[in-house]
């Protein structure tokens, strides 16, 4: 069963992340089927933007805890930085949005997308202090978006935010009401169907050039590293353990 649908009409192809009983994790399948279906609509003559959505009430919980425990994945899988970067340097506009909450990794999904629009009821969370890991990979895509303030309280705190918040702090770009949520999407698909494909694409580069997405690449390599040395710790291990066994960590201090 495919875990991203996907379906293009209009100059838009949209990529529903459709894995609602996994919160939409970015486990090996869904990794796998969205970076297809990214390259596809890059690809595509007839398409203009991209969508990316989807189904359930969790656009997107972060990494599957579950496959993490597993083991490595397969070689040649492709990773989130993969994932990251593709929609960085697309040279047609990505646009999130968002009528469920995200969690840790499905924020820097967010986050590299070129505008991001959420329902005023959705709440945003980097909880990986609380499973002993650290918000690495997704912290190079969202640091250019977010006031340093606010970034530095969402990581350390792991607390969940409100999309107003967010969109003070520069990871959203839009907020409104549910009902609207599919207006806003086409005030935005209408406007990108206007520009003239290959000047879009240049005034793209004008803030994520050549340059920048070698960078990104570079950084994301070292990330990468930090994340995984952290998922392998002993706090990583107990704190994977805790979440699958739904109970505290062992460090966890009463309040």
């Amino acid at each position: 069963m495919s875990l991203v649908k996907v379906d293009v009409g209009g100059g838009v192809a949209r990529l529903l992340l459709d894995s609602p009983a996994n919160r939409n994790a970015l486990s090996t399948q869904l990794r796998t089927e969205l970076y297809a279906a990214l390259q596809d609509a890059i690809d595509a003559d007839d398409v203009r933007s991209i969508v990316l959505s989807h189904n359930g009430t969790v656009f997107c919980s972060g990494a599957d805890l579950k496959e993490v425990r597993d083991g490595p994945p397969a070689p040649g899988t492709p990773t989130v930085p993969q994932i990251l970067v593709d929609i960085w340097r697309s040279p047609k506009p990505v646009i999130a949005v968002l009528a469920g909450v995200a969690r840790a990794g499905g924020l820097g999904l967010a986050a590299a997308c070129d505008v991001v629009i959420a329902s005023s009821s959705v709440s945003f969370a980097c909880t990986e202090v609380h499973l002993g890991v650290v918000p690495a990979v997704i912290s190079a895509v969202m640091r250019p978006r977010m006031m340093s303030a606010a970034i530095h309280q969402l990581y350390l705190t792991g607390l969940a935010v409100s999309a107003q918040w967010a969109h003070q702090a520069g990871l959203v770009d839009v907020v409104v009401e549910p009902e609207r949520l599919d207006d806003e999407l086409r005030r935005y698909t209408d406007a990108f169907n206007l520009a003239a494909p290959q000047a879009l694409a240049a005034t793209k580069r004008l803030s994520r050039s050549d340059g920048a997405i070698a960078a990104l690449q570079t950084e994301l390599a070292e990330l990468e590293k930090l994340s995984a040395r952290y998922f392998a710790s002993e706090e990583g291990r107990e704190g994977l353990a805790a979440f699958a066994e739904k109970r505290s960590p062992r460090w966890a201090q009463p309040g």
